[in-house]
């Protein structure tokens, strides 16, 4: 919590932590884990892991938390050397592939499947609104709470990752949407989560469940099914394709790191043939 992660990135160091300690526990390693532990033991543990066929993410995942765990105990005097230095990093390039661009049609008909006629229909406009116009991502849709939207300014507060929160303005398109979910489809609940579910008892969505809207409206449209972290893919390259520059598009998205936006200037393998031919033509 020191830190600012999330609950579900604070639940996963947890879980790799049991893992970790737990087996060592169980090999002989003391009540915690920690007796004779050395960078032996450490490289033992991921060498494991790898053997299990886990993709070079999850690994990497593996090794983010068994270091974090690993500084911890330092710190706390439970081991007394700072093995974390010495986790091993996990070989892949970062970035290589080029993420599939969904097109600002395939948004609109998207968007014009939803049954506005319905109140799961008014519900998951508004949802898909938030990803597709403004560029939120599913857990910050689902970590909307009421008091989040001024009103009378036209803003949405954001709150990020990290604990960051953004002051953002509101378009008139994903406002009216809002308006219409709030008014006439939101169930009457005591909670101040703007989104909650429509099945009894109406409790707060989660951002997994978010995503798995914009899977079941892909469905409907006829549109291959894509999680809502695409939607937010779609924005950007479509301001990049109106020639927005990468900082303006970071800011849209909240980026800390101009390299992170970077990966929107990749352009599909489609777009490198229409060039391809003209340039031959030339020479």
């Amino acid at each position: 919590t020191d830190r600012q992660l999330a609950p579900r990135t604070i639940s996963r160091y947890e879980q790799g932590a049991r893992l970790f300690l737990g087996g060592r526990a169980r090999k002989g390693g003391g009540p915690d884990g920690v007796a004779g532990l050395g960078q032996v033991a450490v490289t033992a543990f991921l060498l494991a892991e790898a053997s299990r066929g886990l993709s070079a993410k999850s690994l990497q995942g593996r090794v983010a938390e068994l270091r974090s765990l690993l500084r911890f105990l330092y710190l706390q005097a439970m081991i007394p050397t700072p093995l974390g230095q010495g986790v091993p990093p996990v070989p892949g390039w970062k970035d290589t592939g080029v993420p599939r661009r969904l097109a600002m049609s395939e948004v609109q008909a998207l968007l014009d499947s939803c049954d506005r006629a319905t109140a799961s229909g008014k519900r998951d406009l508004a949802i898909l609104l938030l990803l597709a116009r403004m560029g939120l991502r599913a857990a910050e849709v689902a970590g909307l709470e009421l008091d989040d939207v001024d009103w009378r300014a036209g803003e949405l507060v954001v709150h990020g990752k990290a604990g960051r929160s953004d002051r953002m303005p509101l378009p008139v398109e994903v406002g009216d949407a809002m308006v219409a979910y709030l008014l006439e489809a939101r169930p009457r609940v005591q909670c101040r989560t703007v989104f909650v579910t429509l099945v009894a008892p109406p409790r707060p969505m989660g951002h997994t469940t978010v995503s798995q809207v914009v899977w079941r409206q892909c469905r409907i449209a006829g549109l291959e099914p894509v999680r809502a972290h695409r939607l937010r893919h779609a924005l950007a390259t479509e301001l990049l394709a109106k020639g927005v520059k990468l900082a303006e598009i970071a800011q849209v998205l909240r980026h800390r790191d101009l390299a992170t936006t970077a990966i929107y200037a990749k352009v599909d393998y489609s777009a490198l043939r229409e060039l391809a031919l003209p340039w031959l033509v030339v020479q």
